[in-house]
């Protein structure tokens, strides 16, 4: 079993470990050791037993509170989740009727009568 040397609040210990758990051990000693620097920077020397206990109640805090932004976050998850399921298992919308508006037949042929006067002025101005 390794053994790891750690430092809080400029105390060093040795800790025992299981075999590949080290990074995640100094990383958890890191947290303590910030509270711990936290709480002598503000009070100042303190009893090993007391800075340890204050540290780990400070940790204890800042983990409830990041445990009920979880929880919410997770019941907000679910809660989408299953407005999407309910989205997804509806039937879709009904197809939406667009009507375009037509030119009446009797602008048409108005225009198409028209259009063969203007080409036949035009002839006549050619010649």
């Amino acid at each position: 079993m390794p053994e790891v040397d750690i430092e809080i609040g400029g105390r060093n210990f040795q800790v025992s470990c299981q075999v590949g758990e080290e990074p995640y051990l100094l990383s958890a000693a890191k947290m303590l050791d910030q509270e711990a620097s936290q709480l002598i920077g503000q009070i100042g020397r303190v009893p090993e037993e007391r800075m340890l206990l204050m540290s780990g109640l400070m940790l204890a805090d800042k983990t409830a509170a990041l445990e009920d932004k979880l929880n919410a976050a997770e019941k907000t998850l679910q809660e989408l989740n299953s407005e999407l399921s309910k989205l997804r298992s509806a039937p879709p919308p009904d197809p939406v009727r667009v009507e375009v508006p037509t030119v009446p037949v009797e602008i048409s042929e108005g225009l198409a009568e028209l259009a063969a006067r203007a080409e036949s002025i035009a002839d006549q101005l050619d010649k």
